[in-house]
């Protein structure tokens, strides 16, 4: 005899689902819920559209009890789907005839296996998003989902709502880690496709005697500014026209005075000095109104003077005095260790006719006033020219950018946040660790602004920790970031929470982008 209960006869179509049909299992009376079977299922080649499910016996539940617990008179509640775990149904053919099955018609005849919604999802690949859209340029992939990564700061914050409050991005990363091949491929190679990109890089590190974007120049094609500290090369003019038509008298000033900090070893200027300084501007602007362009040489002799109608007392005048002194003696001390960098008017090659433009500030020193020096003349000129030329989105990258955001440049960043977005411009600053940056400095405040974050392998502890609390990273990732593999970086942007990512790289890109060609010619040597 069947294990199951007895079926309803598939011709009585008077019987419903809701009439118990008596039946017996083991000698004991039970009441099964009937199953009305469809018309199809007494039609012999039209069984097979019947689903398998209204052919399959009538579960009740007991067919696994014991003998022994069988009372002698029993009534057994009507039997319900709900009434059984999954786990106790016998396994089912999906198919009546097993023959057109193994030929693939409408299903397999394998019985699948009982599980739950919480274990299948492991089963279901779709449920493992990318954790990007696809707008912007490609990054890299996603280790967990395999997914690729794709964003462009620029772009997110021109979307509609914005995905982004700044366009600012931070790469950060120990040596050899590799965010110089993420940074040259993913700010500069790849938005250079995009309509209306374009990308201006302050190149520090010396590659053979040049910048390492030299290459990229060659091969994208761009304007290769070379800066040498004999004077030979390029020049960038403080005083340049351009910086005023884009900030003002005031943005002059600021950047005067900046420059002074520098020079003086982060002393910053008083108000007097201040002061001082914008009256000194005011009378050389005025003396070359209908001539050439002045120079920092030409404004030195005004650092000093007195103005004639404020009816300073001669305390006062003389302290006025003292303070325009101050500045001329700090500008003085640049001009004469780097006066063909900084003494005369700016190179005529100094252009943005290009989509790609480098200041190469490799040779320079690494100690002293000149790269932070051409990095906040050439900001602060970018401003100027980019009101100009408005709709361009501009990457502008600052290799080795604590001189940006941890120096005496950091106020002229602070200050320009506004005007940097409105004229287009996403600043890339790249730079080994965050805690060089003091934490009263204002670019402390532009690097908590930045909502694009790239954090490399970081060796020390402290680092690490740095990272994860100024960026609201999950804890246990300070522990992945100091175990990252070289080309794996923890990316987060806007509120999204942070992802592991893998840059890629194609083979042209790779070649490009090398930033250890001369290790490698060494040890082919060897």
């Amino acid at each position: 005899m069947s294990k199951h209960a007895p079926l309803i006869p598939a011709g009585e179509d008077d019987i419903t689902p809701e009439t118990p049909v008596k039946g017996t299992r083991r000698g004991v009376p039970t009441a099964v819920q009937a199953k009305r079977k469809p018309r199809l299922a007494s039609v012999p080649l039209l069984r097979i559209f019947v689903p398998p499910e209204a052919l399959a016996p009538a579960i009740t539940g007991e067919e696994s009890m014991p003998a022994g617990d069988v009372p002698a008179v029993a009534v057994v509640p009507l039997a319900r789907a709900a009434d059984v775990s999954p786990f106790e149904l016998p396994g089912s053919r999906l198919r009546v005839s097993a023959g057109s099955a193994s030929r693939g018609w409408y299903a397999p005849t394998i019985s699948g296996a009982p599980t739950t919604t919480r274990q299948a999802e492991i089963l279901n690949t779709g449920i493992i998003g990318a954790p990007t859209s696809f707008r912007g340029v490609v990054n890299g992939r996603d280790n967990l989902s395999s997914t690729s990564i794709s964003h462009d700061a620029p772009t997110a914050y021109n979307q509609q709502p914005r995905e982004l409050t700044s366009p600012n991005v931070l790469i950060l990363g120990t040596v050899g880690a590799g965010k110089s091949s993420f940074t040259k491929t993913v700010m500069v190679i790849r938005p250079l496709l995009l309509n209306k990109h374009r990308a201006v890089v302050f190149d520090k590190k010396d590659q053979g005697g040049v910048g390492e974007y030299t290459a990229v120049v060659q091969r994208m094609g761009g304007t290769h500014l070379l800066f040498n500290p004999d004077g030979s090369g390029t020049r960038l003019n403080l005083l340049d026209p351009e910086i005023v038509r884009g900030t003002g008298l005031r943005g002059q000033g600021a950047l005067v005075n900046a420059v002074a900090r520098i020079v003086r070893d982060d002393t910053p200027s008083s108000v007097w000095e201040r002061k001082a300084t914008r009256y000194a501007l005011q009378l050389a602007f005025q003396s070359f109104e209908d001539g050439r362009v002045p120079t920092p040489s030409d404004l030195l002799p005004f650092l000093g003077r007195v103005p004639s109608d404020k009816e300073l007392s001669k305390k006062a005048a003389d302290r006025f005095h003292q303070a325009g002194l101050t500045i001329q003696y700090a500008l003085d001390d640049l001009l004469e260790d780097f006066a063909g960098t900084f003494d005369g008017e700016t190179s005529k090659d100094v252009d943005l006719s290009q989509k790609l433009t480098t200041f190469d500030v490799s040779q320079l020193p690494d100690d002293g006033p000149a790269v932070p020096t051409v990095m906040a003349i050439g900001n602060m000129w970018l401003m100027g020219r980019l009101r100009q030329e408005r709709g361009f989105i501009t990457n502008v990258v600052y290799e080795e950018g604590w001189h940006m955001i941890g120096g005496p440049s950091s106020r002229l960043v602070k200050s320009n946040q506004k005007l940097s977005r409105s004229l287009g411009i996403s600043n890339v600053f790249v730079m080994h660790k965050g805690t060089d940056i003091p934490p009263d400095s204002p670019g402390y405040t532009v690097v908590q602004e930045a909502q694009t974050i790239y954090a490399y392998r970081q060796d020390r502890d402290e680092d690490a920790r740095w990272v994860t609390q100024t960026f609201n990273f999950a804890p246990d990732t300070q522990e992945v970031l100091m175990n990252l593999r070289p080309g794996n970086c923890v990316f987060k942007f806007g509120s999204n929470p942070e992802t592991h990512m893998q840059h890629i790289r194609s083979q042209w890109e790779a070649e490009v982008t090398d930033t250890d060609e001369a290790m490698e010619a060494g040890a082919s040597a060897a």
